[in-house]
């Protein structure tokens, strides 16, 4: 189980914040590096890490910075330049490396930025290990002498590899040609790498949000922003859409009507998919968040959906604590460890247009059974020191109002991780039921 209460720098997804704020500073960048790679080399006498970046223009004092602290600790490094968040831990893994290492604050703006780290095996970190490189912040640095000191170098080809690595996540028999294909790459990681991908794969290609200035990165397109591809698609009579945020590891997609479709859906639609292959499907791992209409959706076909806290990394601990292969959150980030150990944005979409091939319906057709219940989301500032857990008023007022939805709807109450927020999420069948209730909740919670 995740203890993030001890951790002061590590949030569920690595360490984010404003650029210039800590920790996001040069120094504490050469702090971390020093400390991760004295973590590492308690395993490795030898260790390179990977470090790959969005498009960021905070990215180049991050780099070298974080550069300087692996190499004070005797640890080579390898730098990708952007590269898809997804992209360097496939090259992490593929490359043997002790470590990669993602410069990035995925959809946030571009005056955020951020760090997260991969395993040897492609793999999100545990707490546990966060724990230890917090740990080595705090002691003072332990400087290796000039023989000892870490090299670095660039990894040229890592774009091209990583396109090879997309392409060949889905069958060789898939091909795009004579489908045309919007893709918005968020002005973020995948401006290079996304067109190509699908160009390859015989599609004609119409790039948004693909000329990144260090500071557009998620600036009205992407997959936070799907208005600009919705658009798209329409204008130019496309039959799909594409949508990446500035790291690439979420998805979103339209199709050719415009019709935009959200992490919960294309999770039921992967499943539906690998059901009408007669593969095995034990169960599929979404979060608290999860629309309720996709776990009906999924019981139906007799699949358990099973709910992990909030983050992909949460999901990915479920999936590999039960040995199953697919979850997903309504963002975009979709995992299927059978095609990569991480979120990738590239390889989900890939999925879903060999479903459609394969199946010959529409993502309309494909997802007939789902209609995904309305959902109201109130976030509520907390005066300092109330304790909503022991609010016994709120409890009475929940127990009300879940007695209410019965099996047509639910409630989720939890802490923002990054504000004195809470936030109340009421989801049902009937949109107005949804408001009311989850106005009721948060009006007690305020009281």
């Amino acid at each position: 189980m995740s203890d993030s209460s001890v951790r002061a720098y590590f949030g569920t997804d690595g360490i984010r914040g404003p650029v210039g704020q800590s920790p996001i500073t040069p120094d504490f960048m050469l702090r971390l590096g020093h400390a991760v790679g004295r973590v590492l080399k308690k395993a490795d006498p030898h260790p390179t890490v990977l470090v790959g970046k969005d498009t960021r223009i905070s990215g180049y004092m991050i780099e070298s910075a974080l550069e300087a602290g692996f190499a004070s600790a005797g640890v080579d490094v390898l730098l990708t330049g952007p590269l898809p968040t997804p992209g360097v831990a496939y090259m992490t893994r593929a490359l043997r490396l002790s470590l990669g290492v993602v410069i990035s604050a995925s959809h946030n703006p571009f005056s955020d930025n951020g760090i997260k780290f991969f395993s040897a095996r492609g793999e999100k970190l545990p707490d546990a290990w966060e724990r230890q490189v917090e740990a080595a912040l705090a002691l003072p640095p332990e400087w290796v002498d000039s023989a000892g000191l870490g090299k670095a170098r660039r990894l040229d080809d890592a774009r091209g590899r990583y396109i090879e690595f997309c392409k060949g996540s889905v069958s060789s028999d898939l091909a795009l040609k004579g489908l045309k294909i919007v893709v918005d790459g968020a002005n973020g990681a995948a401006y290079h790498v996304a067109p190509d991908v699908f160009h390859e794969l015989g599609a004609e290609v119409i790039a948004i949000g693909c000329s990144p200035n260090g500071t557009n990165i998620n600036a009205g397109f992407g997959a936070t922003s799907p208005a600009a591809l919705v658009a798209a698609v329409k204008e130019h009579g496309a039959d799909y859409g594409v949508a990446l945020d500035g790291d690439a590891d979420r998805l979103q997609m339209v199709d050719g009507v415009g019709r935009l479709y959200n992490g919960d859906e294309l999770l039921y639609l992967l499943a539906a998919d690998r059901l009408s292959l007669g593969a095995p499907l034990p169960g599929v791992v979404g979060t608290l968040m999860t629309n309720m209409a996709v776990e009906l959706a999924l019981q139906e076909r007799g699949v358990e959906l099973v709910r992990a806290k909030v983050g992909d990394r949460y999901v990915l601990e479920e999936l590999t604590a039960r040995g199953w292969q697919l979850g997903g959150e309504g963002s975009g980030h979709l995992l299927a460890l059978d095609k990569h150990t991480t979120g990738d944005g590239i390889v989900s979409a890939l999925m879903v247009l060999e479903a459609v091939s394969r199946q010959k319906r529409s993502m309309a057709e494909l997802l007939a059974e789902v209609t995904l219940f309305p959902q109201t989301l109130i976030n509520v500032r907390l005066q300092d020191g109330a304790d909503w857990k022991t609010n016994a008023r709120l409890a009475d007022v929940r127990d009300t109002v879940t007695r209410e939805l019965g099996k047509e709807g639910r409630i989720l109450i939890r802490p923002s991780g990054t504000e004195p927020l809470v936030r109340v999420m009421v989801e049902a069948r009937d949109a107005a039921v949804a408001q009311s209730c989850a106005e009721r909740l948060a009006q007690t919670l305020r009281d």
